[in-house]
């Protein structure tokens, strides 16, 4: 089984982040192949700053490595530093419907908040992003709820491809969390978690101290009752459970059995207590592995040669079907 899947390093991380992928990723080295990467050729669709998104990406790589990548075990790799990417997007782009770009709900939301410049490359984003997995022939994507219409393209995408150049391209299928895939914003329960468009006091980031933590959750907007059940009229305390629920590895029934006759109060400072517990391995690793950025730089350079060791083998497969540049010599 051969995994990929791609992370922003715009941003800080989450919980959202965390539950929905980054636990995936760690996992996902003990059952399979898996390559991941960091998105940051995607991070230039939108307005940003040069240094900013530099130091981003490790930002983002040694949050990954304190959750517990282990670059013996995966690919772990900057996506800019293999072109094969950037190339088989091109050579995609001849087996991708216009039309479907243009329904892309992501597209719609990114695009209506840009004042200045709604670029082609956010418009092209889905097109790079199936490269990224295509070019590994990977089976599966670990991925949050939103990413699943991506997910959808990127497999039509690879099965025109097929359909008109022959059988080359393996057709992904998303790996998407039961419990957690969907983590809402603590003050705005009815947005998810966001680092750009939810609320500072809604959203729990990976490196919050621990009192800071406690307080949001604490904090976070329920209803009028006291049951601590889900329900279509209580998002807030429906959220929590989902929460606690994901960092536990438990069912959200479950959760609401333990809590049955609690009250919201006990239950909040139970979610607090463990999602402090839950953040504070990685938080504290991160300390250390950020402060050695040259050892930061050698494991995704490492992990890019990996990469591209696989990634140019796929590209040159889909060149060959295409027909372009000059016929392989056989083996």
């Amino acid at each position: 089984m051969r995994i990929f899947s791609g992370i922003q390093p715009t941003g800080r991380k989450h919980l959202g982040n965390y539950i929905g992928a980054i636990t995936q990723y760690v996992a996902g080295q003990h059952r399979g192949e898996a390559i991941y990467c960091v998105v940051d050729l995607h991070a230039t669709t939108v307005a940003y700053e040069p240094d900013i998104l530099r130091e981003s990406v490790y930002d983002t790589a040694a949050t990954l490595l304190g959750a517990g990548l282990e670059p013996d075990r995966c690919i772990f790799f900057r996506q800019s530093d293999v072109h094969e990417h950037t190339e088989l997007t091109w050579l995609l782009s001849s087996v991708t419907a216009f039309g479907d770009l243009n329904r892309m709900t992501q597209f719609k939301d990114k695009s209506s908040a840009q004042r200045e410049l709604v670029s082609a490359g956010l418009f092209f984003y889905p097109v790079l992003m199936a490269a990224d997995v295509l070019a590994y022939r990977a089976q599966e994507v670990p991925v949050g709820e939103d990413q699943r219409q991506h997910l959808e393209l990127m497999r039509d995408i690879a099965e025109r491809f097929n359909a008109r150049f022959g059988q080359t391209l393996v057709v992904p299928e998303a790996r998407i969390p039961e419990v957690g895939a969907r983590i809402m914003d603590l003050q705005f329960p009815d947005r998810k978690m966001s680092t750009t468009g939810g609320s500072p006091q809604g959203t729990v980031y990976v490196l919050d101290e621990p009192p800071a933590v406690s307080k949001k959750i604490r904090s976070a907007v329920t209803d009028s009752g006291t049951e601590v059940v889900r329900a279509p009229d209580k998002a807030g305390i429906s959220n929590l459970i989902e929460i606690l629920a994901a960092v536990r590895g438990t069912a959200p029934e479950e959760i609401e059995r333990e809590f049955d006759g609690e009250g919201y109060g006990a239950f909040k400072q139970a979610v607090a207590d463990a999602v402090v517990t839950y953040l504070s391995p990685v938080r504290e690793r991160y300390a250390q592995l950020r402060a050695d950025e040259p050892k930061l730089e050698q494991v995704l350079e490492e992990g890019a040669a990996k990469a591209r060791e696989v990634a140019s083998g796929t590209l040159a497969d889909v060149r060959e079907a295409m027909g372009v540049g000059p016929v392989r010599p056989r083996q």
